[in-house]
């Protein structure tokens, strides 16, 4: 019983650090930039959805559908592209078309992912799972 109150402790203490992260604004976004022409963002928008961005969301019953504008699309696909390439540099330009944002664009249901929300999601799965086989071990 007392490991398992140390193992609880542990996760907290854990939670509370990784929420403080990401609360100091080390997240950042990938968005279009407002003076790129629509010509310029759908190129864009083709290119990251054609190299691995998810644009799922974006197709008709997407939860990122609405707004239907270039500019909407284009935002969340350059975000994902540069998620996925954990935020190395140079993967937010698309051509002079994108530009990192530090607030979450996020709107309704519409999340776009950010690497530091990832990886607090990561962190509890893994300190959940610690518990869990903790737990096992206790009752055995």
């Amino acid at each position: 019983m007392a490991v398992a109150k140390v193992v609880y402790l542990l996760l907290l203490t854990t939670m509370v650090g990784v929420q403080n992260v990401v609360g100091q604004g080390t997240a950042s976004w990938c968005v279009a930039r407002s003076d790129a022409s629509n010509d310029a963002l759908q190129t864009a928008l083709d290119y990251a959805c054609g190299a691995g961005a998810d644009c799922l969301p974006l197709q008709a019953e997407g939860l990122c559908f609405l707004p239907n504008t270039i500019q909407a699309h284009a935002s969340y696909a350059f975000n994902s592209y540069y998620q996925r390439r954990a935020r190395a540099p140079g993967s937010c330009d698309f051509a002079g078309t994108a530009t990192i944002a530090t607030s979450d664009p996020s709107y309704g249901s519409c999340v776009y992912p950010s690497t530091a929300r990832e990886d607090m999601e990561h962190v509890m799965v893994v300190e959940k799972m610690a518990v869990e086989r903790e737990r096992e071990h206790l009752f055995v």
